[in-house]
């Protein structure tokens, strides 16, 4: 973990309100410390379980552009950040980022192949709403690569391709607080498994 550009989060309670939404994410209850201790860490969880949001607040925090891109892009003056953003501190490492970039979704392959590099801290949100398998094997295979040169990943995904990537550690936003799981253990996974080897089955059930 002493090589990681973010080394965790801490989330201060007191700053956040009462009656905030942020209270009713069953992922946040109890959370203010979270540790990465892997240099891929990828999130997973159904829509509204919280990371994405965790994902947001860390990316602004960390110093990048709420809408997405490198740290270098203009911040406006009148930004509307996420609430969670002013309860959560992120714990540096001792190494500074060369180089880093936040994908958002609506991002493409060829804009991640353009900004990996060595020494990198990287956030991507669901960067497989765009990829085809074939090209979400391909980005497995650049963070892969990089990863292996320095470079920090944090990324929430539902891809059970992304999540096959060997040594990365995934953290489940399902089932209260926030935990580690093995890969078999993900929805995706094993969703995609029943699918896959039970595909007349699964149709017939599910379409009656």
């Amino acid at each position: 973990m002493d090589s990681q550009f973010i080394r965790g989060i801490f989330i201060d309670w007191n700053k956040i309100g009462r009656y905030s939404y942020l209270r009713r994410i069953d992922a946040f209850r109890g959370l203010r410390n979270l540790d990465f201790m892997k240099q891929v860490t990828f999130l997973v969880g159904e829509k509204g379980s919280g990371k994405s949001t965790l994902l947001e607040a860390i990316a602004i925090s960390y110093g990048f552009h709420p809408d997405g891109g490198t740290k270098n892009s203009k911040v406006p003056v009148y930004s509307s950040y996420p609430e969670l953003c002013s309860a959560l501190q992120v714990l540096r490492g001792y190494r500074k980022a060369g180089r880093g970039y936040f994908l958002k979704a609506e991002s493409f392959l060829e804009i991640v192949q353009e900004q990996l590099q060595p020494n990198g801290l990287y956030i991507f949100d669901e960067p497989e709403a765009v990829l085809s398998p074939q090209r979400q094997l391909t980005l497995l295979w650049e963070i892969s690569e990089c990863a292996k040169k320095g470079s920090q990943f944090i990324i929430a995904t539902h891809s059970p391709i992304l999540l096959g990537m060997p040594d990365a550690e995934i953290l489940c936003f399902d089932s209260g607080a926030i935990h580690p799981c093995k890969y078999e253990e993900t929805d995706s996974y094993q969703v995609t498994k029943m699918f896959v080897n039970h595909r007349k089955q699964f149709l017939e059930r599910l379409l009656g």
